[in-house]
């Protein structure tokens, strides 16, 4: 069934394949959607199939096998929440077997499995959304509309921040005192990763852990990156550099808890060449997550945070100014009869002015992602986070992480989506 087979009243039956935090966060948020419908779900931890039943009826269907999902006639649309290596194969497989496809960002969990991911959707006809909600944010759409129209002059730099300070927030995830291998599929989860003996740990925080998955650069500069390109249509940096390390939360983990990456974007039609900045802090000392963005141009300066952007206007001053104090008087009176006939004095000074922009809190960004996603299925928009977009920002977030293992900058062509 094609995307454009849904007449806008259809139903949408959807199976949820991983189903932890975020999974059960994408199904509600899916399910929120009118006309759309969970009717299946797969996990390898038994606990979180029942939950699942108890959340959504006796009548779901429940497996550890995703392969049944993908097999059934009845199912439109699967939202894949795995850990991130199993990311690719899963969405290829879906889309393969004919499913809509919302993908948890990053869409790989390795560079090199990008293009396979792209022919997938390419070849199946099928509309592939990666789930960096901040695309579809209010937010970041009027930044978008502020920058398009010129509001902060010629960008040149652009800080990104994502800093939190608590366990949870630093992954630190409940560990039930019932897992064992009988109600763990292990072999499952561990897919292609490295053979281990049974570790719960590896499974529950399975974001702290290299083998499954991407650390702060996957999990949180990826949100970053899909902003920023959101807003300036740019495709991505073309040198990498990153630095970090396990400064705090030194719990077993081999991730970094503490990153920062500078990232420099190249000219093209849709921006000047800039620098972008990247910051995660897993321990900030700060009183609640922050995450925004600091878009500096040459007039002026944008800056969100999840529900509210400022611009502030700082128009370049109508002169360039003089340093002729050390110049004999003589010297000086000279220079200052040529500087007024260029630069007469002015009565006006250059205003400063700042905009606030506040939006709603009633439909965050998670919602209205999976709103864009039940209206591509229906035909009635494209994907606004196609797999192109999404490996456009996972690429530059892997080599942040590959930077940071080696200490090498690397280069990436972002046109042709290859290493350099």
């Amino acid at each position: 069934m094609s995307a454009m087979a849904f007449a806008p009243n259809d139903q949408i039956q959807i199976a949820l394949i991983g189903c932890g935090g975020m999974g059960q966060g994408d199904a509600r948020n899916a399910t929120s959607q009118p006309g759309t419908r969970l009717v299946a779900a797969c996990d390898i931890y038994q606990s979180r199939l029942e939950r699942m039943r108890e959340t959504y009826g006796a009548s779901t269907f429940l497996t550890r096998d995703y392969r049944e999902i993908l097999s059934r006639k009845d199912i439109d649309a699967v939202l894949v929440a795995t850990p991130d290596h199993w990311h690719a194969r899963v969405t290829s497989e879906a889309l393969a077997a004919g499913k809509h496809v919302y993908c948890q960002k990053p869409m790989v969990q390795k560079i090199e499995e990008g293009p396979g991911v792209i022919a997938a959707e390419k070849a199946s006809g099928k509309i592939l959304q990666i789930g960096s909600q901040y695309v579809s944010s209010h937010v970041f759409v009027k930044a978008r509309d502020l920058y398009r129209q010129g509001a902060i002059g010629e960008l040149n730099l652009v800080e990104a921040w994502l800093d939190r300070n608590s366990a949870l927030g630093a992954w630190q995830y409940s560990l039930p005192v019932e897992a064992n291998p009988q109600n763990i599929d292990w072999d499952r989860f561990l897919g292609h990763a490295p053979k281990r003996p049974f570790e719960p740990i590896r499974l529950f925080r399975w974001r702290n852990y290299g083998d499954y998955g991407t650390g702060v650069a996957g999990d949180l500069f990826i949100h970053l990156l899909s902003g920023l390109h959101l807003v300036t249509s740019s495709l991505g940096p073309t040198k990498i550099f990153a630095s970090g390390g396990v400064r705090f939360w030194k719990d077993g983990r081999d991730a970094p808890d503490v990153m920062l990456g500078i990232l420099d974007y190249p000219k093209t039609d849709a921006h000047p060449a800039f620098t972008l900045s990247l910051r995660v802090n897993l321990a900030s000392g700060i009183a609640q997550e922050s995450f925004g963005f600091r878009f500096y141009g040459s007039e002026g300066i944008l800056t969100t945070s999840y529900s509210s952007l400022r611009l502030e206007k700082h128009p370049r001053d109508p002169e360039p100014g003089y340093t002729i104090s050390t110049f004999a008087q003589k010297d000086q009176d000279a220079f200052l009869r040529e500087y007024r006939k260029q630069y007469p004095l002015s009565a006006t000074p250059a205003l400063r002015t700042g905009t606030d922009y506040r939006f709603s809190p009633q439909r965050d960004a998670h919602q209205l992602h999976h709103d864009a996603f039940a209206r591509s299925i229906r035909g009635q928009s494209p994907s606004v986070e196609d797999g192109t977009f999404g490996f456009r920002a996972a690429a530059p977030a892997l080599l942040c992480n590959e930077s940071t293992a080696s200490g090498l900058a690397y280069g990436w062509d972002p046109q042709n989506l290859k290493r350099l």
